[in-house]
C-alpha cells in the first residue's frame, strides 16, 4: 500500500513539473502578441468594418472579449470603414503584452451618391455579422439589411455582391435588380479557410 501512494506521489510530482514546465512556454506565446482595441466616438463607427494590413478582420463594435484583436508585435496598418463615410487610416506600432486604445469617430463623405431610384436587397445571412461587398466596395454588416426598413438600397442593373467573414467560406453571387423591386438574399456561410478579403 506504501508502495503504491509513494508511486503516486512520484507521479503526481513528476505532472506537477511538467506543468510547471509548460507554463512559461504558453506564458511567452501570450506575451508576444499586442492587443488594439478601439472605441467608437459615434454611431457609424460602432458598426464600421476594420481592416489590418488589407485584411477584414471584423466589425468595429465585435473586435473585444473572445474576439479582440490580437496582432504581432511591429508596425500594422488599420483601416476603419463605413458605407457613406470617410475611411479613417492610421498606421500604428503594436509592442509586445501591451494594449493601446484607438478612438474612432466617422465623418460623412460628401462625394458618397445614393441612387434616387433603388432596388431593395433584403439579407439573411448566418452569421448575420458577416461583412456585405457590393461592386467590391465595402456597403456594412449581414444584420444591418436583415429586413423591413433595414433592406440594402441598390441602383438598377447588375450587381456583384460578396458576403465575407473570418474563419468561414465567402458567398458570392451576381444579381440583377429592378427600380423599386425587392429580392432577398439567404445563406449560410460553412466554417472553412479564413477569409482574407480585402477591398481599397
Amino acid at each position: 500500500m506504501r508502495a503504491r501512494i509513494l508511486r503516486m506521489r512520484k507521479t503526481g510530482a513528476f505532472l506537477a513539473l511538467l506543468c510547471v514546465m509548460a507554463l512559461p512556454v504558453a506564458a511567452q506565446n501570450n506575451e508576444i502578441l499586442g492587443e488594439v482595441r478601439f472605441h467608437p466616438q459615434n454611431g457609424p463607427a460602432k458598426t464600421a468594418g476594420v481592416w489590418v494590413d488589407g485584411k477584414y478582420v471584423g466589425y468595429l463594435g465585435e473586435l473585444k472579449g473572445s474576439k479582440k484583436l490580437l496582432l504581432l508585435p511591429g508596425e500594422h496598418e488599420i483601416s476603419v470603414r463605413e458605407a457613406g463615410y470617410q475611411s479613417v487610416d492610421q498606421k500604428i506600432s503594436v509592442q509586445p503584452n501591451a494594449v493601446q486604445t484607438l478612438r474612432v469617430s466617422l465623418a460623412k463623405d460628401p462625394r458618397a451618391q445614393f441612387p434616387t431610384v433603388s432596388a431593395e436587397v433584403r439579407l439573411l445571412i448566418d452569421p448575420d455579422r458577416a461583412a456585405v461587398f457590393v461592386d467590391d466596395q465595402f456597403a456594412g454588416h449581414a444584420h444591418e439589411f436583415g429586413g423591413g426598413s433595414r433592406a440594402m438600397l441598390l441602383s438598377p442593373g447588375k450587381h456583384h455582391i460578396k458576403i465575407t467573414l473570418p474563419g468561414y467560406q465567402s458567398f458570392e453571387t451576381e444579381i440583377e435588380v429592378r427600380a423599386n423591386q425587392k429580392y432577398d438574399i439567404k445563406t449560410q456561410l460553412p466554417k472553412g479557410h479564413e477569409s482574407e478579403y480585402a477591398s481599397e
